[in-house]
């Protein structure tokens, strides 16, 4: 359901914005009359809400992070006026067509020196499919106009955002997804092509192999041997890249498939579907090892994880 808040006094919006994003304290730049619009919807765990207020400052505090709660990365899309994002001792100015992601589990401030329009995407980090180191060299970069893929994201990002009235059920659902599968190629990209990484092979060559992974997760035959094959080294040293990451390649490739059937599993359009065909499709062609990988990541078997949701079949 679409919904529209309005405050007109800052202690009001202080609630307004804690209760549709995360814990946030703020305060205004300047003295003077105060307004702020936030229009929106949730599908599933996953927000998208235009901001429309008056020049403010937010920041997320180590103590409202301690306060608990899930971990979320937030993506503010710039529609009018200008923002400052600090995190991880970065900061950005964003301006209309700017893109820049910021993680809701460690301190931020953003600052709005006058009447503004953005549009903020809020999800669970999850989804994301790339590592929180990954994601850490990108927090308070701006990306999005004059880049490659940026040129082509942002327009749809902008569409997507002035359709939020009308994106309501399954398909809003499988649109939301679409973005943080765009989102997460632009930051890909990004990684990529940042010079200061083209002299670390070694961090190159790995997420080389990631990106192979999730492009093959529906491929019951994706081994070691298959994925060392594909990018000329040995095994051994496929191992190794991993080892040196913390991960094993067997875990990651589970984690991956998991997280894959995990989103089916909550997608409106797939209510229908057997959850041991949902696992066949991405490579777990097991269904009681499917059942059992399932619960140990999550909690909870496929099928039950798929009833909490509401989204059983009728």
């Amino acid at each position: 359901m679409y919904q529209i808040d309005d405050a007109d006094s800052f202690a009001g919006w202080r609630r307004l914005i804690s209760n549709s994003f995360v814990p946030l304290n703020a305060e205004p730049v300047r003295a003077g009359r105060f307004g702020g619009r936030i229009g929106g919807r949730r599908l599933q765990d996953f927000g998208m809400m235009q901001v429309d207020a008056s020049a403010h400052t937010v920041v997320r505090t180590p103590e409202l992070i301690a306060a608990g709660g899930a971990g979320h990365y937030k993506l503010n899309l710039q529609v009018d006026g200008h923002a400052l994002l600090l995190q991880d001792g970065r900061e950005t100015v964003m301006r209309p067509g700017d893109l820049a992601i910021y993680d809701t589990q460690r301190p931020y401030t953003l600052t709005f020196d006058q009447d503004f329009r953005t549009l903020v995407l809020m999800f669970p980090q999850h989804l994301l499919g790339l590592s929180p180191e990954d994601v850490a060299e990108l927090t308070a970069v701006r990306m999005g106009k004059g880049q490659r893929l940026g040129d082509a994201i942002v327009p749809f990002v902008s569409q997507i955002g002035h359709m939020l009235p009308t994106l309501d059920g399954p398909i809003g659902n499988r649109l939301a997804m679409n973005v943080v599968d765009l989102l997460s190629t632009l930051l890909a990209d990004e990684i990529y092509t940042r010079p200061d990484q083209a002299a670390d092979g070694n961090v190159r060559l790995l997420r080389r192999v990631q990106h192979h992974i999730d492009a093959n997760l529906a491929d019951p035959s994706l081994t070691p041997p298959a994925i060392a094959a594909a990018h000329y080294i040995s095994t051994r040293t496929l191992h190794q890249l991993f080892a040196d990451s913390g991960h094993t390649v067997g875990g990651w490739i589970r984690e991956r498939r998991l997280e894959r059937c995990r989103r089916d599993l909550i997608d409106p359009l797939h209510a229908g579907v057997p959850v041991s065909a949902i696992g066949a499709r991405w490579g777990l062609v097991d269904a009681a090892h499917f059942s059992r990988a399932f619960r140990g990541a999550f909690g909870a078997s496929p099928s039950q994880y798929r009833k909490v949701q509401g989204l059983a079949a009728a």
